[in-house]
This record gives structure tokens, sequence and C-alpha cells, in this order.
């Protein structure tokens, strides 16, 4: 499969093999993706075969059957129908120039779906990145399974059924223990269907899921930008982007929202690109 370039998927796998739980054989430039299509799990193997300014790959899918679904979703995570060009010369006439310009084909690659984003969220609050890793997979290895070597996250009928203590065992903390099994029981019981948000707005989605317990801004924007794919989220609480524009514009100190909010004036309607590739010139 070719897709336009630029695109660098070494760049990609470098960031996925940062967590314990991606599949990443980075010198045969290959992941293995677990999806679950109509409740069945599916590991689809992709492996790059071209360059950044030319990209191709080869898939292949542990379920032939359900190899057109899987593609589709495959294309969606990894984004291969959004192509960089548009985006790249937008910023080249804006102050990111130059981050965009070292971090050349760089693009918004989606966590595996979006469950397992805003677990993954709520598990990584608070947290430095080593340990946040550490617990999700100690959650993973314990109520969730693998197939071929490859981790899913535990289904929601197996989370909605765990108990605060069973999470305290692996050292979670009583009220983030609360919140891993709310998720699970909201899904269960019916209340929350996060495949029904691809078709809702951004404000619509925001509104919806700030009333759950643990799930606060910062874990929606998350979800909108890594499990959604949406182009256009800025978060302006998030302390790694402030460091970077502090970086960036030589300031003495963080920039207050209302500068971010002027700065960020220039980057719509890609601010979610402006805040991965600010991210990227903190790493």
């Amino acid at each position: 499969m070719k897709i336009a370039g630029p695109y660098d998927f070494d760049r990609v796998l470098d960031r996925l093999s940062l967590d314990p739980l991606h599949a990443v054989d980075l010198e045969n430039r290959t992941v293995k993706v677990p999806l679950l299509i109509d409740q069945k799990p599916v590991i689809a193997v992709v492996t790059a075969t071209g360059t950044t300014q030319e990209p191709s790959f080869t898939l292949a899918f542990s379920d032939g059957a359900l190899k057109e679904e899987a593609t589709k979703k495959i294309i969606e995570i990894f984004q291969w129908n959004k192509p960089l060009t548009d985006i790249h010369q937008h910023f080249q006439q804006t102050d990111l120039k130059g981050i965009f310009a070292e971090h050349f084909g760089t693009p918004l690659v989606l966590d595996f779906d979006p469950y397992a984003c805003i677990l993954k969220c709520i598990i990584h609050q608070q947290l430095n990145l080593a340990f946040a890793h550490t617990l999700a997979k100690r959650f993973v290895d314990t109520f969730g399974f693998e197939i071929d070597g490859v981790p899913f996250y535990p289904q929601p009928e197996t989370v909605a059924n765990l108990t605060v203590e069973q999470l305290r065992e692996l050292q979670f903390s009583g009220r983030k223990a609360e919140y891993v099994i709310g998720i699970g029981k909201e899904i269960v019981e019916g209340r929350l269907n996060l495949e029904a948000m691809r078709d809702k707005s951004d404000e619509a989605i925001m509104s919806e899921l700030i009333k759950l317990r643990g799930v606060g801004p910062w874990t929606v924007q998350n979800l909108l930008m890594f499990g959604l794919g949406r182009p256009n989220l800025f978060p302006t609480a998030d302390i790694g982007i402030k460091n970077a524009l502090k970086k960036l514009y030589q300031l003495e100190e963080k920039p207050s929202v209302e500068q971010m909010e002027e700065y960020k004036k220039d980057w719509d309607p890609y601010l979610s690109y402006a805040s991965l590739y600010l991210w990227r010139s903190i790493e």
C-alpha cells in the first residue's frame, strides 16, 4: 500500500516503542496492532517498505476474512488518509516553521482504539511517564489478554466487574481504581458509547464526557486527539505545551492562557498538529 508523503514511519515506531504494551520491531520497521472487529480480536502486522518521501507499507492480518474492515482501522489509526503536505505548508508561514522542518513528516497517530485511549489517559493521570507505563502494563497483563505476543486491554465487561482492592494490589490509588472501574460500568450499562462519538462535535463530546468521574478537560482533549483524530485541539492547560512555548519564544516564565490563545491564532485549523510538534520539540 502506497500513501502520499511525507510520512516518517520510523519516527512513529520510535514513539510507539516507548510504551511496553506496543509490539514494535524497530529493525524490521514493523508494529503488530491489536484490533477488535465485531468483538473479535484481530492482529494487524504493519511493515514499512518505503521512505519518508515515498512511504509504502505491507499489511498482514491474523484473520483474512476481516481484512477489509481491519485495513480501514489501520488507515485511520496511522492517519494515512490525511496527507501532511498541506499541513506542513500551512505552518511555513508561522512561528512553528522551524519545528515543522525539524520534525518533517511526523503524523498524528491514534491510540489503537478509543476505549484503550480513555483508560490509558485515566491510568496515566498525575504520574511520571515511566511509572504510568508500568502501571498500565500491570493492568493489561493482569486483566487483559494476549494473542501472538500482542496485548489487548481488558474488555469493559471485565473492568466493570473488578474491585478497587484488585487494582490497589497493582499500586493504583483508590480513586484511580474507582475511575477505571466506573468507565467499564458506564460502557457495559449502555450510558457510554465511544464508537458513537465519531459522529459528534468536539463540544458535544466534551460536554458528555466531562460528567464522568475522573474525566477532566485534559482527558477529553487527549481522547479527541489520540482516540478520534480530531485535527484542531490545543490543550492550553498542558504543561508540555507551556514548556515548549516558553522555549520557542524564549520567555522567562511559562506563557499565560491569554498568551497561548494569541499564539495559536495562526495555527488554526491544525491546532492538534501544532500541539504534536510542540511536544516533540522538547522531547
